[in-house]
């Protein structure tokens, strides 16, 4: 039997990083998000702390759950946390041991912050070749080093706000920190594809990720539009610069998100609407020409329209085949999710196994499955004595043996 033929351990494939230990010497959300992939991924993540304050996060409230801020809680499931103030030399040769272990270290400190205590790539990649290193920063480590990294600031400077928001109106923000979500996507597809080169050749690998490359690096369509014909996307509020109709149509009751994409899915929609012939109209025969004659159509489709709810358009819509949605709060969507048996959510669980609250869940779906449950968040410095203890033992022992058993 050759090896790709050998039988898979169920467990161990529904946890694909088992066995992996993860340094994370992180704050905020970019880099948290990142490593908590990775522990949703079964490789066992310990956060280093400052002993005083911890991860900013941890304080950025409201809203708090009965165990912290929520904001913390959203990217810290299935770690440990251990406090280490890197200024003191004790505790820098604790955290560089850690490091000498560690399959994977994520760091988000100013560019250079970890090489102050020693703790950078070159200073550890000698007696640690293996090792992949991730660094997050706000604008790279050139002539941004010194730029503090947040993602409001991003995506004010990188151009998306300026696509964000209605025509006539101010500049927008999107309503989730996305340039970090982002970024978090991009360091850990990095991260990913270093540890199978590893596999291949035995080394690590630094990997440099920061929030503006990653904005930009999402612009697609409305970045490719300057670079490849000149044009400078504008704000268009929730219509598509090169499709019609793609927007919110205003109904009886509320507006209804309607996404056709093609001709074929137009017809539909003025077929159900009872204007058929719209589809064969000079003006709207073709997506460019709906596109040159958009708020013309516009208001033919939301005459017909206003003669219904939103729920009424959802139901009749949808089962013609025509990609449309109502506008759903967070609750509302997740509610949605359930319904397709999607199962967006995963229950967290405390030390003594109880269920303590509900978190979104890793987005992807595996057979066989992923664990259904997860860790909390730790509490500041919750597995520094068992942490310590266990950095205090020979490197020979099982480094990545959990402290925790994944359920």
């Amino acid at each position: 039997m050759s090896p790709h033929e050998e039988p898979l351990d169920e467990e161990q494939f529904s946890q694909p990083l088992a066995g992996l230990l993860v340094a994370d010497f992180l704050r905020v959300l970019a880099g948290p998000l990142t490593t908590m992939t990775l522990a949703d991924l079964g490789a066992r993540v310990i956060k280093v702390e400052h002993p005083d304050t911890g991860d900013d996060t941890r304080s950025w409230g409201p809203p708090y759950s009965a165990t912290g801020a929520t904001y913390f809680e959203s990217v810290n499931r299935n770690k440990e946390s251990i406090t280490l103030d890197l200024s003191n030399p004790e505790d820098q040769a604790v955290a560089r041991e850690l490091a000498l272990r560690a399959d994977v270290l994520v760091e988000n400190l100013k560019p250079g912050g970890m090489a102050r205590y020693s703790l950078g790539y070159e200073d550890l990649k000698a007696e640690n070749p293996r090792l992949v290193y991730a660094s997050i920063s706000g604008f790279g480590d050139k002539q941004g080093a010194e730029r503090p990294g947040y993602d409001f600031i991003v995506q004010a400077l990188g151009g998306l706000m300026s696509i964000t928001g209605e025509a006539e109106g101010s500049p927008l923000k999107v309503g989730v920190a996305l340039v970090d979500v982002l970024t978090s996507k991009d360091a850990t597809s990095g991260i990913l594809a270093a540890l199978v080169a590893r596999s291949r050749h035995g080394r690590g690998a630094h990997i440099k990720a920061n929030l503006l490359s990653s904005l930009q690096g999402a612009l697609a369509n409305q970045g490719q539009a300057f670079l490849g014909a000149g044009v400078v996307p504008g704000r268009l509020g929730n219509v598509h610069p090169s499709i019609a109709p793609y927007q919110l149509l205003a109904t009886k009751n509320a507006p209804i998100a309607v996404a056709c994409g093609n001709n074929s899915q137009f017809g539909k929609l003025c077929a159900v609407l009872g204007v058929a012939h719209l589809a064969e109209d000079p003006r709207f025969s073709s997506n460019a020409l709906r596109v040159k004659h958009r708020s013309e159509l516009e208001s033919l489709l939301e005459n017909e329209l206003k003669a219904s709810t939103a729920n009424e358009w959802q139901t009749r819509l949808s089962d013609a085949g025509v990609p449309v949605g109502q506008v759903l709060d967070i609750a509302g969507g997740i509610d949605f999710a359930e319904t397709l048996g999607l199962e967006p959510t995963v229950d967290v669980v405390g030390d003594n196994g109880e269920t303590v609250g509900r978190q979104l869940r890793h987005p992807l779906t595996w057979d066989p499955p992923l664990p259904r449950t997860a860790f909390a968040p730790p509490a500041l410095g919750q597995h520094s004595q068992e942490v310590l203890a266990w950095l205090r033992s020979s490197p020979s022992d099982d480094q990545a043996k959990p402290s925790q058993e994944q359920n």
